[in-house]
């Protein structure tokens, strides 16, 4: 009897910790969709797009942001996925790459934060989310914004 129990009970916690699963929040800064977006280091990335003439979009988060983890889910919509395949794709942690972060802050270092860079990796400081404040921070629920952003920073930096 006791053991049918334990049984029982084990099965309780295997439910409860699957259900969980579907619920709760992405892990630790985001599911970036690594299977479906190319994201490159840092160097790497810049090589690549100065060898393939294709601009940089250029993510700052961190693991511990809710905005970032909100924001990651943007990089699953398949039209996003289409749009980077145009792009050399980097994304940053800002807590382990504190001066890159610095040297890309033309409006202060709050995360997520998302830069248009030609491929000679140079800013471009109009490129970004329509607000006034926290210009590079884009919807992170819904992708209109950044495809609208990505399809523009297309059309300026080729």
């Amino acid at each position: 009897m006791r053991t049918n129990a334990l049984r029982a009970l084990g099965a309780i916690i295997l439910a409860t910790a699957i259900v969980a699963g579907s619920v709760l929040p992405a892990a630790a800064g985001g599911d970036w969709n690594d299977a479906g977006i190319h994201w490159q280091a840092y160097e790497a990335g810049l090589a690549a797009a100065k060898k393939e003439k294709k601009p940089v979009l250029l993510v700052f988060f961190t693991e511990w942001c809710p905005h970032c983890a909100n924001y990651s889910r943007v990089f699953h919509d398949d039209k996003v996925v289409e749009q980077s395949k145009k792009f050399v794709m980097i994304r940053l942690d800002k807590d382990k790459n504190a001066e890159l972060s610095k040297k890309y802050a033309p409006d202060g270092e709050y995360i997520p934060r998302t830069y248009f860079l030609s491929s000679a990796a140079v800013l471009d400081p109009t490129l970004t989310a329509p607000r006034d404040q926290y210009k590079y921070f884009y919807d992170e629920h819904d992708p209109a914004q950044l495809l609208a952003a990505m399809d523009a920073a297309l059309k300026k930096l080729k």
